[in-house]
């Protein structure tokens, strides 16, 4: 059992007293069993201790927001978007979440198990220490429960934390589009009780938008989650403001996801609640758009920001964090370190996993980053290379890029 990181150069973490996030130099971080005991000034030596050789020294990152049980890429799609063709049209074609639907309800468990548990090695590799994995790619009862268990199974064994989310409300599938009111039933009376009932997911999320699903169709699926002990996460206001933030305010969300085109008001509802805005430009970056979500306006208003990859075949097909960092810096007008505290400690606050993850504090899981770098601003400011030295995952090294 390693004792700790000796001989730190920079280090970052989240000061709870003063609501900020604190740039420590040198040292040494002591674990105790899985957790973070205390920050020494001395510097140790030994096989127990692990050298960090002057280098900086984050938490793992907490990704809030991903869909990795997919069965097939869909890289057509990104070709006739280069080609000027938009997410919407693709789609309305038979493309987007409808064709990813198509290739999962095929896919093997098994096979969906094997394909998620290397996507779970590669986003350890680049950072990530805890992960919320979607379901939403089988959208019938059988799909979704083969697809929340091929998580539960590629995440057994596995290094990274793994939060795992119902997403049956992540498109109408094509057997219902001219009965989406049954569809709806069906996830109420049928979907999430046995998914809450077989203990496959924590949360419960809907994609709350226009062509998809309503205000009141997704207040109906979020009370009947709320119901069976589910939290919810909400898709919101991505392309067009619907009052998704101000649904997410009113049912207590965790995190109001996307908010590319979140309202003044949704603004102003999201301030004076906890709800996490969870911002993926990603999103905006892969499908050629122009339109960022209002990072800078949401922060003067007081609130909370989280960044996240949105990993998926269709929208983002990219789980780097920090390039999701670089993003955030170039064009939501963030610091380097807001997008630091963006994140870490806001994104565990996205899942309600603040108080354990996210921070290099006493008492959090030792989920450390070594870095081949000099200090934060370097790790948004390199982009195209993966920077990590060191992945350190509740006080074991888990990754180690040199090796």
């Amino acid at each position: 059992m390693l004792k700790g990181i000796t001989n730190l150069g920079q280090w970052l973490t989240w000061n709870e007293k003063k609501q900020a996030m604190e740039i420590g130099e040198g040292g040494t971080l002591i674990f105790e069993a899985d957790q973070i005991a205390e920050y020494s000034n001395s510097v140790y030596s030994g096989n127990e201790w692990i050298d960090a050789q002057g280098r900086f020294v984050s938490p793992g990152f907490v990704d809030s927001h991903t869909h990795p049980a997919f069965a097939a890429t869909r890289e057509m799609e990104f070709e006739q978007r280069g080609q000027g063709k938009t997410y919407q049209e693709i789609a309305a074609a038979g493309g987007g979440i409808r064709s990813s639907v198509t290739a999962l309800r095929q896919i093997d468990e098994d096979k969906l198990t094997e394909l998620i548990r290397l996507r779970f090695d590669q986003i350890l590799a680049s950072g990530t220490t805890t992960l919320e994995a979607k379901s939403g790619y089988g959208l019938t009862l059988e799909s979704e429960l083969k697809s929340l268990r091929a998580i539960t199974k590629a995440a057994q064994g596995h290094s990274i934390d793994v939060h795992r989310t119902f997403l049956g409300a992540h498109e109408v599938p094509d057997e219902f589009r001219d009965g989406r009111e049954h569809y709806i039933q069906i996830l109420v009376d049928e979907m999430i009780p046995a998914v809450a009932n077989a203990k496959l997911a924590e949360y419960c999320d809907v994609f709350c938008e226009e062509g998809v699903y309503t205000i009141a169709e997704t207040r109906k699926i979020a009370r009947a989650a709320q119901s069976y002990g589910l939290k919810i996460k909400l898709h919101a206001d991505e392309f067009v403001s619907t009052g998704g933030a101000q649904l997410a305010v009113e049912i207590e969300a965790l995190s109001a996801d996307h908010l590319m085109a979140v309202s003044d008001a949704g603004i102003r509802a999201l301030a004076e609640s906890e709800v996490v805005a969870t911002l993926l430009p990603g999103t905006t970056f892969f499908l050629g758009q122009s339109q960022w979500a209002p990072a800078r306006k949401l922060m003067e208003a007081g609130v909370t920001v989280a960044l996240a990859s949105d990993f998926n075949p269709g929208s983002n097909m990219a789980f780097s964090m920090p390039f999701i960092m670089t993003l955030g810096v170039i064009y939501l007008h963030l610091t380097p370190l807001e997008v630091w505290q963006a994140v870490s400690i806001n994104g565990a606050k996205a899942l309600g996993l603040q108080s354990s993850v996210g921070a290099l504090r006493p008492g959090f899981r030792a989920d450390c980053v070594i870095w081949n770098c000099n200090n934060y601003r370097q790790v948004p400011y390199f982009y195209g290379v993966n920077q990590v030295h060191a992945v350190i995952k509740s006080g074991a090294r888990v990754s180690n890029q040199e090796e």
